[in-house]
């Protein structure tokens, strides 16, 4: 059985204006998606800021959303980390608190090879062999790429290995990757421009930077197409082009927190390295935004 099937909201963290983690505001945006649709919700992932928050802050906002979403949706947690040990703690952790997967980011920075991924993967899945695992590979921000034949051997030879997010942006990699899986591998979209030609490869739906401000809209794009209607799902995927382009006009989530700021949902600023949007972008966002029928406090 799948993890889940449709829309993923790739949740925000977040803040106060002094930095710290904002967990009542984040209690708010979760029962948002729940009311609008959202099939599930992935907890500290890179558009959650994960790689600025500290362990115990990490781990706190994981076992928060885990507890506010009570089973009514499954909780995918961000465990990855580029040192496996570390990526081990923290997905034991998760696993203990319940998590219903983990999601995990290839190594960023050290640049593993094949071998060194499968390794990688293999040991993180073997200490919470009860806790099924989506890989996640992203390598224009982590500089490694999952290879298909190493993603189809892990999810071959590991029991609780079972999806990826691809968000390679390459369909033609995506295809060989599922033309060789044999239907072991669960496939989610990473790239909200993406998720219709990822759903006709075998998708089962997408992990959405979108959703945060467009849940119901995404999560009715992916149904629409499972249930026959690809040209209403294709109108929606066309529609939301421009404001896609411009949550991604920066790097995320820069535009995305500054989207739902416009719309009045306070989710508070970013943190170093991340800086506020250039106020030209913020201008094409509005558009966008407007254009999509979303409405701007």
């Amino acid at each position: 059985m799948a993890i889940f099937k449709g829309a993923a909201v790739a949740i925000v963290t977040p803040m106060q204006e002094d930095g710290t983690v904002n967990y009542k505001k984040l209690e708010e945006i979760i029962e948002f998606q729940i009311a609008n649709s959202t099939d599930a919700i992935v907890i500290c992932g890179t558009t959650g800021e994960s790689s600025t928050l500290t362990h115990g802050e990490h781990l706190k906002t994981i076992k928060f959303a885990i507890d506010q979403v009570n089973k009514r949706v499954p909780v995918i947690a961000g465990t990855g980390s580029n040192c496996t040990e570390t990526a081990i703690m923290m997905s034991k952790e998760a696993a203990s608190y319940g998590a219903d997967a983990l999601l995990l980011v290839t190594p960023y920075y050290n640049k593993a090879t094949q071998k060194g991924l499968i390794a990688h993967y293999t040991a993180i899945a073997n200490s919470v062999p009860e806790t099924p695992i989506i890989m996640y590979n992203v390598p224009s921000r982590t500089g490694c790429n999952i290879q298909p034949a190493t993603a189809v051997a892990l999810a071959k030879n590991v029991k609780n290995i079972v999806g990826i997010k691809a968000a390679s942006g390459d369909l033609s990699q995506i295809a060989k990757m599922m033309s060789m899986a044999d239907g072991c591998l669960e496939l989610y979209s990473g790239n909200d421009d993406q998720v219709l030609p990822i759903l006709s490869l075998g998708g089962l739906g997408v992990i959405s930077v979108l959703s945060n401000v467009a849940p119901k809209e995404t999560h009715d794009m992916v149904m629409k197409f499972m249930e026959g209607d690809v040209a209403g799902a294709t109108k929606i995927q066309l529609d939301a082009i421009p404001l896609i382009n411009a949550l991604f006009c920066e790097v995320n989530p820069i535009p995305v927190k500054t989207a739902m700021n416009l719309m009045g949902m306070e989710v508070g600023p970013l943190r170093m390295p991340l800086s506020e949007m250039e106020e030209a972008n913020v201008e094409v966002l509005k558009k966008a935004m407007q254009g999509f029928g979303l409405k701007l406090a």
